[in-house]
């Protein structure tokens, strides 16, 4: 949130870019992990391997920055995927309340806030930034952090017409900047620098926040950040309206059964979705695979989501030689190699 500033316009910044997160401590000596990040993506989630990365969610006030960044995590920690949102506001109530809305202390707090979204990613989550961040010299600078450390940094720029974010306005801060209450607000008397290049533009004035959220997730899939089936949609069963006169008269063709109340209730929870991706009732392969593994293992599943250490025993007994051996490798959609690799893996 912006509630002050030092200047009408932009003002020229005393450091030069060269300068910018300028090392001025001595005597300091960074100290090495000894847990890789392929190790703690092993243990950090629910799924394994490593996610960490950054998404820095830039845009004017009332764009939709904070919705998307709050929305797009209790979607990746629903579906397994570790990850924590850092807010403007929330940000500039702790760590960075000693710093106002001049250009320096702007410059200064996405420092800051890069180099702490660069300790999460490195931790191996997915760090949500949401942050005005108006000057794209400063988000480069973010961007380069990330890049010395080797983790993915993604710039997404939530577009929203300026209109647009005044008639918004939850916080009332354009009112406020409109009366000469507030000095230097981003977008009334203070520039915003669109992002050149960004990997991804969300239009929060024509797109839903589930369209924004959709958007997202395909970026970090197309970018091997969240696996294939972590974003599968609840997949109802039920006919078509303006096709359910067809599947009538088709249903009239095919073998009837008595069922009772129980089993029409079952019919409607695969109706409705609840037993997603399935597509019917469980086959028996279908049923072996939650057995033996707890989980589906077709549609693109990953063989390493297992986890349980009688899982990994069971695979174990089956690379023994005998005759089921490649039965269970297929079915696990594994190579050879890789079954021995996750047993090494987990000391088995």
């Amino acid at each position: 949130m912006e509630t002050c500033g030092n200047s009408n316009k932009k003002q020229k910044l005393a450091n030069a870019a060269e300068n910018w997160g300028m090392q001025r401590a001595t005597n300091v000596t960074y100290q090495a992990h000894h847990v890789s990040r392929n190790k703690r993506g092993q243990v950090v989630g629910t799924r394994g391997g490593f996610r960490g990365c950054t998404v820095w969610l830039s845009g004017l006030s009332g764009a939709g920055k904070t919705t998307v960044s709050m929305a797009l995590e209790e979607y990746l920690v629903c579906h397994g995927i570790p990850c924590y949102s850092l807010d403007g506001d929330n940000i500039r109530q702790g760590l960075n309340k000693n710093l106002g809305f001049s250009p320096q202390d702007r410059e200064e707090n996405i420092r800051r806030i890069a180099e702490v979204a660069r300790l999460f990613a490195d931790a191996g989550l997915v760090c949500i930034a949401s942050f005005i961040s108006p000057y794209g010299r400063d988000r480069l600078n973010a961007r380069k952090i990330h890049e010395a450390a080797g983790l993915p940094f993604f710039e997404v720029f939530v577009d929203a017409p300026l209109d647009v974010c005044e008639q918004r306005d939850v916080k009332g801060l354009y009112k406020r900047a409109r009366a000469g209450e507030i000095r230097g607000f981003t977008g009334i008397d203070s520039e915003y620098e669109k992002p050149e290049a960004p990997e991804l533009v969300l239009k929060t004035d024509s797109c839903s926040v589930n369209d924004c959220i959709q958007q997202l997730v395909d970026l970090l899939q197309e970018r091997d950040i969240v696996p294939v089936d972590a974003s599968y949609d609840v997949k109802e069963l039920y006919a078509q309206e303006n096709k359910l006169d067809l599947a009538k008269a088709d249903a009239e063709t095919l073998p009837a059964v008595q069922i009772g109340k129980v089993d029409m209730q079952w019919v409607q929870v695969l109706a409705e979705g609840w037993a997603t991706p399935l597509n019917g009732f469980m086959r028996e392969r279908e049923y072996l695979q939650c057995l033996h593994f707890d989980c589906l293992l077709d549609g693109k599943m990953a063989f390493t989501f297992l986890r349980k250490k009688s899982e990994l025993l069971f695979l174990r007994k089956a690379l023994g030689g005998d005759e089921c051996s490649q039965m269970v490798l297929d079915e696990c959609n594994c190579t050879l190699m890789e079954a021995i690799s996750l047993l090494v893996t987990y000391s088995l």
